[in-house]
């Protein structure tokens, strides 16, 4: 005996959820005939109560004629537009039937309530108002029992209830026409929003080229930027460096014959120079910090190098630091640095001044750098001042302070000697 294949069970699938469009789509084309058969049903149940022989036969007439013009309305429907003259025309029939139907049996007004509904679609905006009244008629001639009311207190009880179904028919109404405007509000945002969306998609892909351009071009600037950096690192190192060693060697020169031991002093401060512009070359092509910060905060470190520089040129030079002193940034701290390298450099070379002044003022969010001497002073405004070559001085130290988003003034006059003020962002160190 052979075992059967097993079969695998069927499993289904995500059923598409129905859209409350589809769900009225429904309801207009089905409803009519559900509400019918039930009022029709009900009808019946009571009619031997409520009605003679030869009202059932009218009523019976009228039912088939309801349904007959459902059948045609079921086949207009999908060719007639929202308002147009045929829906007019079955909306007005199907009324005047629901009303015949409900003067016979009350209990037709089921039957009457389908104008209701559908009163928005089928009839023009300035009959609805009128198509709601009228519909309220049928359902209060219904509920206060039966068209016409047979006696005073039916009347009041059909007036009463004509205001309670027309009031509320209206304001239902009302409602329904502030929820479609808010719908058609949403519609439109969000027609213009896919716009906007559209619009930024065709942006995005015309600049897409730009995009590739700008890369390019901000390599270029890297490299470019690079170049510069060395280029200032080695001034601001090397050059330095050796105008120092060549001054130091001047000096044993001079004094070789006269006084060998001065002499051997200035010679190993020149091999000391050597030594330290070698370091200095190594680190600028590695863009590590300055010697004198791997052992020193900024502070130590400019306080060193003013004393140095002091010792080196035999000019009075004091270092002075305001407010808090605290842990900066490598990259701030290596450009302060040098930044104080390059003005006590110029000082020395070309100021002859007889005292020089080193501020460092830390601030809330800010640290300033300021380098003055009583110097000779040059005149700003020229393009090299008088008596100094070309090179990356000023211009050294601005680059320098604007790739920390900071600024350097400078501030002299002939023969009135010279400020340097560097101003740069207060980054802690981490």
């Amino acid at each position: 005996m052979t075992s059967s294949p097993r079969r695998t069970p069927y499993v289904p699938g995500p059923a598409t959820p129905v859209t409350a469009e589809q769900r009225w789509e429904q309801f207009y084309r089905y409803g009519p005939y559900a509400v019918l058969t039930l009022a029709t049903l009900v009808g019946a149940v009571a009619a031997d109560l409520i009605m003679t022989r030869t009202e059932m036969y009218a009523a019976g007439v009228l039912t088939v004629a309801a349904y007959g013009l459902q059948v045609w309305w079921g086949r207009a429907r999908p060719r007639t537009a929202p308002g147009a003259p045929a829906g007019v025309a079955y909306y007005t029939a199907r009324t005047a039937l629901a009303f015949a139907l409900s003067w016979l049996n009350p209990f037709f007004a089921i039957y009457a309530a389908l104008s209701y509904f559908d009163v928005e679609p089928l009839l023009p905006k300035r009959f609805v108002r009128a198509g709601l009244l009228t519909t309220a008629v049928t359902l209060a001639g219904s509920q206060s029992g039966g068209l016409p009311p047979p006696s005073l207190m039916n009347w009041v009880a059909f007036a009463v209830l004509y205001v309670v179904n027309a009031t509320l028919a209206l304001f239902f109404w009302q409602v329904g026409l502030r929820e479609e405007e808010k719908a058609r509000v949403q519609a439109a945002t969000i027609a213009e929003l896919e716009r906007t969306n559209l619009r930024l998609e065709a942006a995005m892909a015309e600049n897409a080229a730009l995009h590739a351009q700008l890369l390019v071009q901000a390599r270029e600037a890297g490299v470019d930027d690079e170049r510069r950096r060395l280029a200032a690192e080695i001034h601001d190192t090397l050059a330095q460096g050796l105008t120092g060693i060549i001054a130091q060697l001047q000096v044993v020169t001079s004094l070789t014959d006269r006084d060998p031991r001065t002499a051997r002093v200035h010679l190993e401060r020149a091999a000391a120079l050597a030594r330290h512009s070698l370091g200095e070359a190594r680190r600028s092509v590695h863009n590590l910090a300055p010697v004198a910060l791997e052992h020193d905060e900024l502070t130590g470190a400019l306080e060193k190098t003013v004393a140095t520089w002091a010792e080196q040129h035999r000019v009075r030079a004091d270092f002075t630091v305001t407010g808090t002193a605290e842990p900066v940034h490598d990259e701030v701290a290596a450009t302060l640095l040098r930044i104080a390298g390059e003005a006590l450099a110029n000082a020395g070379r070309h100021a002859g001044a007889s005292r020089v002044g080193v501020t460092l003022s830390f601030m809330d969010d800010e640290l300033t750098l300021d380098v003055r001497d009583d110097g000779r002073g040059f005149d700003p405004g020229a393009t090299t001042p008088a008596g100094r070559t070309g090179g990356f001085g000023l211009g050294g130290m601005r680059a320098r302070a604007e790739r920390i988003a900071g600024t350097v003034e400078v501030e002299s006059e002939p023969g009135g000697g010279t400020a340097v003020s560097a101003r740069v962002p207060l980054v802690r160190q981490a």
